[in-house]
């Protein structure tokens, strides 16, 4: 049995490979030319030690000196003692390029592009083969025709060989007028998987909160929940500036079909929309929508849209079980937390 190990390293870039069930996590990793942190392969020295965010594992031997009962019970692993019973995600306290690695580049085709409104366009890639990630993730989009590149998340499922991306469409913007005239077929390199922005454990009610094409990273999250299956509440608040700016509803309303836990709340800020509920999201996020703190929470949108978040739990008195987010910027850099 082969199974998946997302290696998580601190400088945001990742890195999946492929472990045998009976084979150590850095065993497989120094197979693909992957130099985890690791001084012996004894379970002595505790150079290894990571933290396991998920999936089911197997620890061989080891000296409490290397790691205790208490740091083994609190998710932490020896690689060279690691044995997976399932896909996992490892979160490597070193950098890729000390472990001499890095992003993978694959080169993709353009597929297809459609303007879905105004204001955005959905991209649509073919990969060479599967470009594995995890639900939420973002890569690198060099323009094609020059040397600049984007930052996009994923909104596809992740093991599509078919990558798809929710894209602003900015007035003078270098991946906007490229997307415009672009062709089926056009050549477009992907540099990834980067971020630590995605879908942990599905084991508390889930709040995802998307700004305009913030939505992007739900879609994957929701494509991986639908076919994972939950018993947990989901609950989605979609907030856009006008009532043009709602797109990809109709795959949403799909999803929903899929994973009947979810809700979805969407939000218009033009005064002039007829829409049910206009404003800001924090005009229509309670303590109750938050599980009074006993969610997850997930934030993708502007960096005001994050900040106003911030302020506004605070002022309800909503600590959340856990709080992640990603802030962006047009032809910026994203920023996850």
């Amino acid at each position: 049995m082969t199974y998946k190990i997302a290696l998580n390293f601190e400088d945001g870039v990742t890195r999946i490979i492929d472990c045998e069930a009976d084979e150590k996590v850095s065993d497989a990793a120094f197979r693909q030319k992957i130099n985890v942190p690791m001084d012996c392969r004894d379970g002595v020295c505790g150079t290894c030690k990571c933290r396991a965010e998920r999936g089911e594992y197997e620890l061989g031997f080891y000296l409490e000196d290397a790691m205790t009962e208490e740091e083994a019970a609190q998710g932490m692993v020896l690689t060279c003692q690691m044995m997976p019973k399932s896909d996992c995600v490892v979160a490597i306290p070193a950098s890729s390029i000390a472990c001499k690695t890095g992003a993978q580049s694959v080169q993709a085709s353009v597929a297809g592009v459609e303007a879905l409104s105004e204001t955005s366009f959905r991209l649509r890639v073919t990969l060479p083969a599967a470009m594995p990630f995890l639900p939420g993730q973002y890569v690198n989009v060099r323009v094609p025709g020059t040397a600049a590149t984007r930052a996009y998340s994923f909104s596809s499922h992740p093991e599509a060989t078919e990558a798809s991306f929710l894209i602003r469409n900015i007035q003078g913007g270098l991946m906007s007028g490229y997307l415009a005239r672009a062709k089926a077929g056009d050549a477009m390199i992907l540099t990834g998987p980067m971020g630590a922005f995605y879908l942990r454990p599905v084991t508390r009610p889930q709040v995802f909160l998307a700004g305009g094409t913030g939505l992007a990273p739900f879609l994957s999250m929701l494509e991986q929940i639908a076919t994972t299956g939950t018993d947990q509440p989901v609950r989605l608040f979609y907030a856009v500036t006008r009532d043009a700016d709602l797109v990809e509803f109709d795959r949403l309303e799909s999803l929903a079909a899929l994973i009947p836990s979810l809700e979805i709340v969407t939000i218009v800020a033009d005064a002039a929309s007829t829409h049910a509920k206009k404003g800001f999201v924090t005009d229509h996020l309670t303590a109750s929508d938050l599980w009074d703190g006993a969610a997850d929470v997930y934030l993708c949108g502007p960096p005001p849209m994050v900040e106003a978040v911030r302020t506004h739990m605070a002022g309800l008195g909503v600590t959340p079980a856990s709080f992640l987010f990603e802030k962006f910027n047009p032809s910026e850099t994203k920023a996850a937390a």
